[in-house]
């Protein structure tokens, strides 16, 4: 991949010399996570979507999560030590993130927030996630990922 191919996240990762494999798709921002996992031909547990909320003091959280679960919003509020959390809204993600919709990365945000990664990540070698633009992934090793972003691993998801 030529430099001026790579996402803002790529730019994030070599700098701080993290390894990773770069994978690209047909971008397409109706593919669901799942969809998105067969493509790479990879198990949907391995590959994680990033979730931006709002806490009830007003702060905002990142929340990783594997594609085919749902984020338990009173698990989340309980790990960030917040009476309640919500997501925010969709048209808030860009201006909020510097992402868009279908390729939000907890890598790489124009603001780093306390960030969250399910459990399980930990019990994978490496793991997926967006590389910051709909249609690219990353894969990496979750304890980089953690290192990287700083986050925390927590029981976030809701019983799948």
């Amino acid at each position: 991949m030529k430099n001026n191919d790579k996402t803002n996240v790529m730019r994030v990762l070599d700098s701080k010399k993290i390894t990773y494999t770069s994978h690209s798709y047909e971008a397409d921002p109706t593919l669901t996570g799942e969809e998105i996992a067969g493509i790479l031909g990879e198990d949907a547990d391995k590959v994680f979507k990033t979730l931006v909320t709002q806490g009830k003091s007003g702060s905002y959280y990142v929340f990783v999560v594997p594609v085919k679960a749902e984020l338990d919003l009173k698990k989340a509020a309980k790990a960030a030590g917040e009476k309640s959390i919500a997501m925010i809204k969709q048209k808030d993600l860009l201006g909020l993130t510097g992402y868009v919709h279908g390729g939000c990365s907890p890598v790489g945000m124009k603001k780093q927030f306390p960030t969250f990664i399910h459990e399980t990540a930990e019990s994978y070698d490496k793991i997926f996630v967006s590389a910051g633009k709909v249609g690219h992934q990353i894969e990496l090793a979750p304890k980089d990922l953690m290192a990287v972003v700083g986050c925390k691993s927590a029981d976030i998801i809701t019983t799948i």
